[in-house]
């Protein structure tokens, strides 16, 4: 494989990846895709339900990660496990190295890293992580039915987790920040007419309490200051996302907020090198715009490859 010059190599198997895999294929491109857990799907695989991806309402997050992966497989893309050190340009060729030492190489690139969660940097978050801190409602809600849980975030995925959360736990308190939230209204209203959730507005978290597993948050009020702890047995943190961009900081050009800079037919500085999904700069950040972003990136690779450009 080492000797091998791909057409076109795509790093991550998110929704961008994968749909960047189906298209490559029937592009006659010979492609390969480099994924860092062997695990196809990306931030859906933690996703209970998705509501809003066009033709298959309601399907669950990991079903439609595997049928894309499926789909990708049918066509006979291929997958390589592995993690990703170094991005090099020799000539007019792509040089992957990953940290096993293996070597592959391209003519173009598709950086489809996606995004990873943010973090509070508070007192108990590193240290319970796993233990009561969770950042994935669905994968780990279900080890808290009947408990108390808490919710950190304002936007659509935390009233999301809060509204799957409050299906099977006792109670769910939900830290905000702001005094309304900036999730879509639909969401707000859903949860705001939940008996068994308590909004604590205007509020942030401080530290997380316990010792071998979470026992409770500290929450202040922003305007009062008062202080207060809720009983709760998981935190759960859903305040967005931050860009996996590290590997090609330096390399091509990223945004202030450290995304990569490229438009709708996801061409970066590097000509070559193309991004798509959730890690380039784009308004929205659902499936099916990822989705359409792999299709944009073939595209543009396609004509690169053709024409130079």
């Amino acid at each position: 494989m080492e000797n091998t010059i791909y057409d076109l190599i795509i790093i991550g198997s998110g929704p961008a990846g994968l749909s960047a895999a189906i298209y490559a294929q029937r592009a006659c491109l010979n492609t390969v895709v480099i994924e860092k857990t062997g695990i196809s799907g990306g931030q859906i695989l933690t996703t209970s339900e998705v509501d809003n991806y066009p033709g298959l309402p309601g399907i669950g997050g990991f079903d439609l990660g595997m049928k894309m992966r499926q789909h990708a497989e049918n066509l006979n893309s291929q997958f390589v496990t592995g993690e990703v050190a170094k991005i090099a340009k020799i000539q007019d060729i792509f040089q992957i190295t990953l940290t096993d030492g293996g070597i592959l190489r391209s003519r173009t690139l598709i950086i489809a890293t996606g995004a990873s969660h943010q973090k509070l940097g508070i007192p108990g978050e590193n240290s319970l992580t796993g233990m009561g801190v969770s950042y994935c409602a669905t994968c780990d809600g279900a080890f808290f039915r009947g408990k108390d849980t808490a919710v950190i975030g304002g936007g659509d995925v935390a009233v999301e987790d809060a509204i799957f959360l409050a299906r099977i736990c006792r109670h769910v308190h939900v830290i905000h920040r702001r005094d309304r939230f900036r999730a879509a209204k639909v969401l707000s209203d859903r949860l705001l007419s939940l008996e068994n959730v308590t909004v604590h507005w205007n509020s942030i978290p401080l530290s997380i309490v316990g010792e071998n597993t979470v026992s409770g948050l500290t929450i202040e009020d922003k305007e009062t200051k008062v202080q207060k702890t809720l009983d709760v047995n998981g935190v759960f943190i859903a305040i967005g996302m931050a860009p996996d961009t590290d590997l090609v900081r330096g390399l091509i050009d990223l945004n202030p907020a450290g995304y990569i800079a490229a438009d709708e037919t996801c061409r970066t500085s590097v000509p070559g090198i193309f991004a798509a999904g959730d890690v380039r700069t784009k308004q929205l950040r659902q499936v099916v715009s990822a989705v359409s972003d792999g299709a944009n990136a073939v595209y543009s690779a396609q004509r690169y490859l053709e024409e130079g450009r």
